[in-house]
């Protein structure tokens, strides 16, 4: 277009001045002129705007040099960037594996060391398993190798299966869900524990504690359903952290002056998983506690755990002392619930029990629940949480679902738990 302008105006300038020239010198001379003016003004003037486009394109292309060294700086800044978040999440991946294999390693070692010991106690029957297996039965007090030199042979047969269960680590770990009401979404899991015998037949802890808790071996069992427990946290947490579980810790446990202080040196180094491990111990066991045993549960809570108590018998409990201690959830049967609150001497009505809790901070969760008109009456009583086999049932978590698999933890395999009768 420029180069049209110039043309046009060369044109007309020349053809002016061939005109004038025209009248003077006659019209050879004056077209002559005129193309020799012509050729030289559009010469000059396409000179001139060349140097003006050379002039804008340089200008151009400066800005686009600029341009792109803000680019590839900035780009620079972006692959520095990635790498730095690429070598975090290595780090934390790796760190998290070694996390999880050091546990295994702990875990192994605990369990030679403690099958050891109760091999040698079952089969000579006068060697002390060591201070976690002195305890108390009732009304007198012994080691566990005086338990076992006493015991009836069919209980010395379950010892043996139980020793051998924990000495080849057949100890299984059961999440059975607890839901909200009344929406029953998801919220936790109870973690439950059960030993398999060398037939495969599950063992229920209504069979094995009997034997177990007298020998000194819920320690081992408690220890196994921890690292479990915290296994299945970690997992959990990689899609959602909404989702927390309730970890059984027995009375024995919690009496048991070698253990209880190294499961609390355990998870003071974890708490970054409180919040999402409730640890729940029965009424008996609190009430049994002493004055070391809720020492005990204090520092639990301070670390952020919360406490729940299950296994209620009586009602009539005080409820300021148990929030002040740590507690934020209690388990009542639903039968207790529907039809059994004056046979728990309880202050109140059902109607009112939750009224209650709540002006103690305590939340409240109905178990063995089983018919669908036993949770119209929950509704009734404002319930916060049920749990029972009408909203799942145990489910076995397998072993290799809690192990590490290319730096991530592989996705839960379950299998149902018949209901037992």
């Amino acid at each position: 277009m420029t180069k049209i302008l110039v043309t046009l105006t060369c044109l007309f300038a020349s053809a002016t001045l061939g005109a004038a020239l025209a009248l003077f010198t006659g019209w050879p001379v004056a077209i002559l002129s005129a193309a020799v003016s012509f050729l030289f003004t559009q010469h000059m003037g396409l000179s001139f705007a060349r140097r003006k486009d050379k002039t804008l394109v340089a200008r151009e292309f400066t800005q686009l040099r600029k341009i792109t060294m803000d680019f590839e700086q900035r780009l620079n800044a972006a692959a520095n960037r990635m790498e730095d978040i690429s070598a975090q999440a290595d780090n934390a991946t790796s760190a998290q594996d070694k996390k999880i294999v050091a546990e295994l390693q702990v875990l192994e070692s605990l369990m030679r060391d403690f099958a050891g010991k109760i091999s040698r106690t079952a089969r000579a029957g006068q060697a002390e398993i060591g201070p976690a297996a002195v305890m108390q039965t009732g009304r007198r007090q012994g080691t566990a190798a005086s338990y076992v030199a006493s015991i009836a042979p069919h209980q010395n047969e379950m010892l043996e299966t139980i020793r051998l269960s924990l000495e080849e680590n057949r100890v299984d770990l059961y999440l059975q869900p607890i839901v909200s009401l009344p929406q029953r979404k998801l919220r936790y899991y109870e973690a439950l524990s059960r030993l398999r015998a060398l037939d495969g037949s599950v063992i229920m802890p209504a069979q094995y504690m009997k034997v177990a808790a007298p020998a000194g071996l819920m320690s081992v069992v408690d220890n196994l359903l921890l690292f479990r427990c915290v296994q299945v946290v970690r997992r959990l947490a990689q899609k959602t952290r909404d989702i927390g579980i309730f970890c059984n810790i027995s009375g024995d446990t919690l009496a048991d002056t070698e253990f209880f202080p190294q499961f609390l040196d355990y998870m003071q180094a974890n708490r970054d998983l409180a919040g999402q491990i409730i640890f729940e111990f029965s009424q008996s066991a609190v009430l049994k506690a002493g004055v070391q045993g809720e020492k005990n549960l204090r520092f639990l809570s301070n670390l952020g755990f919360a406490l729940s108590m299950d296994h209620v018998e009586t009602l009539a409990l005080d409820f300021l002392r148990l929030k002040a201690i740590g507690f934020s959830h209690i388990k009542v049967r639903a039968s207790t619930l529907t039809q059994g609150m004056e046979g728990a001497n309880a202050a109140v009505a059902a109607e009112d029990f939750k009224k209650l809790l709540s002006r103690h901070g305590l939340n409240l969760i109905a178990e063995r629940v089983e018919e669908e008109k036993t949770v119209v009456q929950l509704l009734d009583y404002n319930v916060d949480y049920a749990q029972g086999f009408l909203f799942g049932e145990p489910r076995a978590v397998r072993d290799d679902a809690l192990k590490p698999e290319g730096g991530v933890m592989a996705p839960a395999t379950v299998v149902p738990l018949r209901k037992a009768g």
